[in-house]
Parts: C-alpha cells; sequence; structure tokens
C-alpha cells in the first residue's frame, strides 16, 4: 500500500507534501519506505545506494536510465526519507527488505542492479539470495573484504597533521560540506537540491552510522553466500581522489597512499570481474569513490545500457 505525505525523524521541518520526489513511501513491515519509479519496460534498473547516500543523490542516473527501461531509486530503513531502523543489519534483511519494496511497488524482476560502494555488497548478496531475479550488475566500488587487509595502513608520523585535518574539518563542517554538496547537486532540479543539499549537510556527523552495518559479519554472510551467479557484470575502479576524503584527511598522508591504494582497487575490482563469465572491469581516471555517478555519469549509464543490450541481444 502506498502512504502519501508521511514525515519520519529523518526529514526537515519543511513540508513536502506537494513534491512528487518525496511522496511515493510504502509500508514494509512496519517501516515507510521511499522509492521513485521512473520510465516503462524492463528490466527494471535498480540503484542501491552508498552508506550515507539515498536514492536521489542518483537522480541524474535514474533520468537517463527511464528513457530506456523501468529505473528505480529508493532509501534504505533508516537513510533518507525512509523511516529509522536499529543498526546493525545483516544483508539478508537488508537484500529481503528490498525485494519486499519492490514487489509491493509492482516491479517484477528480473534486475539489473547499480550498487555502490555498501550498496554493491547488497547488490550481490541479493544475487546470491535470489539468482533467477537478478539479470545484471554494475558496480561503483563495492566494499570488499580484502580492504580489511590490503589497504594502506596510517603512519604515526601523520599523526598531528591529521588531528589538525580532522579538527578543522569538525570546526567548518557546514561551511565545507555545504559548499561540496551545492557543487554536487547543482544540476538536480530545484525540487530536490536543496532538500538533499540540507539533509547531506545535517547529517554528515551521523553518515558513518550506517557503516555500522560495514563489519566483519557482512564479510562473513556474503563470503558464505558462495559464488555469484554467473550474470553479466561491470565493475568500476575511481582513479580520483575523492572530494569527501580530501576534506577529512591530511594531505601528506593521502599523497603517500594514493597511489598503491588505487593498486589495490584495480586488482581487487579485476578479480571480482573476473569470477563470471561476462565480467569486465572498467577505470575511470577523473572520478571519486563517493562521487564516481556525478564526476562520471556518461560512463556509467554507457554501462548500464551495454548489459540492457546485452540481455536483448
Amino acid at each position: 500500500m502506498v502512504m502519501k505525505n508521511n514525515t519520519n525523524a529523518y526529514r526537515s521541518n519543511q513540508s513536502l507534501n506537494s513534491n512528487p520526489y518525496f511522496e511515493n513511501l510504502y509500508n514494509i513491515d512496519g517501516r515507510r519506505l521511499l522509492l521513485n519509479k521512473a520510465g516503462s519496460g524492463g528490466p527494471a534498473v535498480v540503484f542501491l545506494p552508498a552508506a550515507g547516500m539515498v536514492g536521489l543523490d542518483y537522480l541524474n542516473i535514474h533520468h537517463s536510465i527511464s528513457e530506456h527501461t523501468t529505473s528505480v531509486i529508493y532509501d534504505r530503513a533508516g537513510t533518507g526519507w525512509s523511516e529509522q531502523v536499529k543498526l546493525p543489519r545483516s544483508a539478508q534483511e537488508v537484500t529481503g527488505e528490498l525485494r519486499h519494496l519492490l514487489n509491493h511497488a509492482g516491479i517484477p524482476a528480473p534486475y539489473l542492479f547499480v550498487g555502490h560502494s555498501l550498496g554493491g555488497l547488497y547488490a550481490q548478496r541479493y544475487a546470491q539470495c535470489f539468482p533467477n531475479e537478478v539479470t545484471g550488475m554494475v558496480l561503483l566500488e563495492p566494499v570488499h573484504e580484502d580492504y580489511l587487509t590490503r589497504t594502506p595502513k596510517f603512519k604515526k608520523r601523520y599523526l598531528f597533521s591529521q588531528s589538525f585535518a580532522v579538527l578543522r574539518t569538525f570546526l567548518t563542517y557546514k561551511r565545507s560540506f555545504r559548499g561540496l554538496y551545492e557543487h554536487m547537486f547543482s544540476e538536480w532540479p530545484d525540487a530536490v537540491r536543496e532538500q538533499l543539499i540540507e539533509y547531506h549537510t545535517r547529517t554528515f556527523l551521523k553518515m558513518n552510522a550506517e557503516k555500522k552495518n560495514l563489519n566483519t559479519q557482512l564479510y562473513r554472510e556474503l563470503r558464505a553466500g558462495g559464488d555469484l551467479p554467473d550474470v553479466p557484470l561491470i565493475v568500476f575502479t575511481a582513479m580520483e581522489t575523492d572530494a569527501m576524503t580530501s576534506l577529512v584527511t591530511c594531505q601528506s598522508f593521502l599523497h603517500e597512499i594514493t597511489e598503491s591504494f588505487n593498486h589495490v582497487k584495480k586488482t581487487i575490482y579485476k578479480n571480482l570481474a573476473n569470477s563470471v563469465s561476462y565480467g569486465e572491469h572498467r577505470i575511470l581516471e577523473n572520478a571519486g569513490h563517493a562521487s564516481i555517478h556525478i564526476d562520471c555519469p556518461d560512463e556509467v549509464v554507457k554501462a548500464i545500457l551495454n548489459l540492457l543490450d546485452k540481455r536483448a541481444a
């Protein structure tokens, strides 16, 4: 059942009752979840946001894909304009919730998932649990278990510089991050731009809350799920230093680790792409991790359309 014009703890005080981007709330297992559907036809393309991000962050690509097939953006419980939920949750719970939501919204399988960072892990877990419902995946730097052991370690000699960087960010975060979000969403429609900027600025210091889900238990769950189904897969690696990371990391340490970290990422994602018969690893030289879909939207859209064309062939 669609529930219109509801509010929750994440919503700002400004009334959104007449704004179509925020209207479609579905009652799923006692929680209201926001979903926006555009376009028609199948397979539906479903966007799974990164930790700290929401469905409307992907509105640029959502609009482009809706010209070709059904496109879906949504907020997981506890994020954006969906209701809160206690964390951590298992990937099985998150993907089960998404499956119920898609069914209630009348969006039939199979799906082509676009998973970003933490959303990429959830996309893979969905494919493990419901392999017949997934026709392909585009993964934007999905989180990976190998990060736990292969990420460059912080060095003590940068402790003072890093402490200063964190303090500076804490003291100026509203101005700094508001400017960052204003740049990111500069081309978003007026009806949603200011709401997104305000939401992210207000919740940035809490954005790591959803990262409670990003723990070794999640990785164990994915590993125990076995191999991915043999569906077409495109995995992206972003080579630029992420703008958000730059704001909270001292430049000396960031400069030292960038090259080695990029090498690690390329190896991890190439191996992931090679785990299926039709897997492809694509490198984006001019994109950062959190803004990969904003820095290089044409390349992401092209990858999605490539997999849609492959299915139609």
